[in-house]
C-alpha cells in the first residue's frame, strides 16, 4: 500500500470541498423551510400565532410568568 503525504494544498482543497457541501446542505434546509412556510394556511394560523406571540412577549419582554 502506497502512502502519500498530503500537502497543505491538498488539505486546503479538502476543506473547501467540505465547506461547499455544508453550504449546500444549509441551502437545501432553508429551501425546505421556505416551501413549508409558503404552504401554511395563514388564515387559520393567525389567531394561534397571535396567542403564542403574546405568551412570548409576556414571558421574555415584560418578564411576567404566565405558567402560574
Amino acid at each position: 500500500m502506497a502512502v502519500t503525504k498530503n500537502t497543505g494544498d491538498d488539505n486546503q482543497q479538502i476543506l473547501e470541498e467540505r465547506k461547499v457541501k455544508a453550504l449546500e446542505k444549509i441551502a437545501n434546509s432553508l429551501d425546505a423551510l421556505t416551501v413549508w412556510f409558503e404552504e401554511i394556511d395563514k388564515d387559520a394560523w393567525g389567531p394561534r400565532i397571535e396567542w403564542y406571540m403574546s405568551l412570548w412577549k409576556d414571558k421574555y419582554i415584560d418578564g411576567k410568568d404566565t405558567s402560574k
